[in-house]
């Protein structure tokens, strides 16, 4: 296919009839074949090319071109956040947009995204899905309202001998390479006159032991680590594991913890965000998720 060459009529000194080949431009370009270039850049260039003209922004809605940019298991994640009804009535372009938007799932303990430049899985999960020991009794521990986690509350530990958070996900990864974290601060945040403090008085016993971290996968992977937990009023990310979803055939099971049993000293004044699941590659803008 290409495009035509149109052609115009004049006459030379002679009399004679000439044709001329008019200029051609963009426009003449047939659709198709933009939206066939159009796959091998990514969303954002995608965009911009849009506003050439009309016949650019129409190929750049084709569906095949936006289905190029999402996951082989994207039904899977429009399923869990848009519902299966709508997998047919949106087109691939709103389907994209849509599960680039901050999408929670679970009753709100979860929420899932794509970045919109590389169309890669984001996703985080609240304290409010772990199973922690004790967190039913109030001497221990409490669920406090704050602006500083996007599920606006926080699991904040007074004190106790036995620390234990145990947390598990079923979820259909794309192919790639995901770290796993903890989102979690030493100290009870609040606000004061509108500005941000942070009380220090119940931290205690976190630089005695170490705290053990464990993630596994229901294909055999795992990693163990362990640290002290530093930083006083600060939100820090703290690094469980990795793991790999080298051929995707289905949902993964993950499952990870995080743990301080030591009994022979008690610990307290810390708070419990949610865990972050993203791809290696993000590891350095993890404060902005």
């Amino acid at each position: 296919m290409g495009a035509g060459i149109s052609t115009t009529a004049t006459e030379n000194d002679d009399g004679a009839t000439l044709s001329l080949p008019l200029e051609t431009g963009l426009d003449d370009i047939p659709e198709n074949c933009i939206s066939s270039l159009m796959m091998s850049f990514d969303p954002q260039e995608i965009c911009t090319l849009a506003r050439v003209n009309k016949a650019f922004h129409r190929a750049s809605s084709a569906d095949f071109v936006w289905e190029s940019k999402l996951s082989p298991s994207y039904k899977f994640l429009v399923n869990k956040v848009l519902g299966e009804e709508n997998l047919g009535s949106l087109t691939k372009k709103e389907i994209y947009a849509k599960l680039c938007q901050p999408n929670f799932f679970d009753g709100g303990t979860k929420e899932v995204w794509l970045d919109r430049c590389s169309g890669q899985v984001c996703l985080i999960i609240s304290s409010k899905s772990f199973k922690i020991t004790g967190i039913d009794d109030r001497r221990y521990w409490n669920y406090i309202p704050t602006e500083e986690s996007r599920f606006k509350s926080v699991a904040y530990l007074q004190q106790m001998w036995w620390v234990e958070v145990i947390g598990e996900l079923e979820f259909e990864f794309p192919k790639g390479h995901y770290g796993v974290f903890f989102r979690l601060q030493l100290g009870k945040p609040s606000k004061r006159l509108g500005r941000r403090v942070c009380n220090l008085d119940q931290v205690h016993g976190w630089d005695i032991q170490p705290v053990r971290f464990q993630l596994s996968t229901s294909d055999g992977q795992c990693s163990l680590s362990q640290c002290y937990l530093r930083g006083l009023g600060e939100w820090a990310h703290y690094h469980i594991g990795d793991f790999a979803i080298e051929k995707p055939n289905g949902p993964t099971t993950i499952k990870f913890s995080l743990a301080q049993i030591d009994c022979t000293h008690t610990k307290g004044g810390l708070c419990i965000d949610r865990i972050v699941i993203c791809p290696k590659e993000f590891t350095e803008r993890l404060k902005q998720i």
